[in-house]
């Protein structure tokens, strides 16, 4: 009589990811459901890196301490394979972590702020390894040996990476990134107390399952082309790939909650601080200033920003917005001939002074803004601008009054 060889019993993804996701409300209170979602896809992920073009990075970001990011990145640690976290490391021992694990680590970098936030240098070496590691074959070239017999050699940093610190981080980690704001857990908010000597391995056990489906599901995913969400194109479909392509081979309920995340959380992006300061510039430019003006001066421009709730123009780098810092912003787009948008004189019943065209504006719109909202205006809002002296200027609302050449123009602040 012969031995009968039974397949292995198949694994149910879905269920598991159920259980990956059980395991972080135990101990973690994030924002939004979705954040529930895209956590519990990110450690999946993290186990079929191998099979994937590229990866979504995970930042667990909050405004204050005590909002439950450390805590965050143990639970993905106990989770994940080949998990190492840091507070703080140098690109190159970064590099060599990649290229000396056996099998890609997955890193967790804590305390992110410490190199990229607001009272930090910015460590660009490290951001080139944060960038270039978001694809498969993302390489740095660096020298090796010792003393004077040093060589050239390239080295990996293609691998998992979740970040945890206080405030933001590099547009180009962002735009990488799926982005989890975290905040301080309300009284009635309750998580059990982590202790790393039991729960620990309860989630080693849960990481083993999770190794163990991925092996079972790692061609399906390798040949996947997972349909996106509408509307969701570019650099987010790429940060989402990955995860929608998990989330399809677990099956269940997991395809239709990982696209609800993605469009919630991908809009949540593009509509938070996540877009950079000069996007935001951009769209209040277009939707609080010149709102179907065709020019504007460039004292007109900053006393509306400056008077902007909710607004970043009074406070940026420590100083309100000045014209310098403007024609900076600005200066890094281009207008519809390819020209940097620069000040222009612009000419006005009563003077020329410096100022910009919505017309040199107008590809820089087209091209970064979100769409417009709904209403629309055909004046500039009203402000109250300062003059040498600190005597008080009235700015009436900006009306567009065209001359008998066909120019418009526009009036200067008159005196009050």
């Amino acid at each position: 009589m012969t031995d009968t060889i039974r397949p292995a019993p198949s694994i149910n993804g879905a269920a598991l990811l159920d259980e990956v996701e059980a395991f972080h409300r135990r101990f973690n209170v994030f924002p939004t459901e979705s954040a529930y979602v895209a956590v519990t896809l990110w450690d999946a992920h993290a186990h079929l890196i191998d099979a994937f073009d590229g990866t979504a990075r995970l930042a667990f970001l909050s405004p204050e301490p005590g909002s439950g990011k450390s805590r965050a990145l143990e639970i993905v640690e106990t989770l994940t394979p080949n998990a190492s976290t840091t507070v703080n490391a140098s690109a190159n021992a970064l590099f060599r972590l990649v290229e000396l694990t056996e099998g890609t680590p997955t890193l967790l970098f804590d305390e992110i702020d410490t190199v990229f936030g607001a009272k930090a240098a910015g460590d660009e070496q490290v951001r080139g390894f944060l960038n270039s590691g978001y694809r498969r074959g993302g390489k740095s070239l660096r020298c090796v040996g010792d003393g004077a017999n040093q060589q050239a050699g390239w080295f990996s940093s293609f691998c998992a990476v979740a970040m945890a610190g206080l405030g933001s981080l590099p547009d180009t980690i962002l735009t990488r990134s799926v982005i989890i704001r975290m905040r301080k857990r309300a009284p009635n908010e309750k998580v059990e107390p982590f202790r790393r000597r039991v729960h620990e391995k309860q989630g080693h056990a849960l990481r083993d399952r999770l190794a163990e489906w991925a092996d079972t599901v790692r061609d399906q995913v390798a040949e996947a082309w997972p349909e996106m969400p509408e509307g969701v194109t570019d650099r987010p479909a790429d940060v989402w790939e990955p995860l929608l392509a998990v989330a399809d081979a677990a099956g269940g309920h997991w395809p239709d909650r990982a696209r609800a995340a993605c469009l919630e959380l991908v809009k949540a992006a593009n509509e938070g601080d996540q877009a950079s300061l000069g996007v935001r510039l951009l769209t209040d430019l277009r939707d609080k200033v010149f709102r179907g003006a065709d020019r504007m001066p460039t004292a007109v421009i900053l006393e509306i920003l400056l008077n902007l709730d909710d607004a970043p123009w009074a406070d940026v780098d420590d100083k309100p917005l000045s014209s310098r810092m403007l024609s900076k912003l600005l200066g890094q787009y281009m207008t519809a001939t390819n020209e940097p948008i620069r000040p222009r004189t612009i000419r006005t019943g009563s003077g020329t002074p410096k100022g910009y065209y919505a017309e040199d504006l107008a590809d820089a719109w087209n091209r970064y803004c979100p769409p417009p909202p709904a209403e629309t205006a055909t004046s500039a809002t009203s402000a109250t601008s300062q003059v040498n002296g600190g005597e008080s200027v009235a700015v009436s609302p900006v009306v567009v009054r065209h001359t008998a050449d066909g120019n418009a123009t526009l009036p200067l602040p008159t005196a009050g």
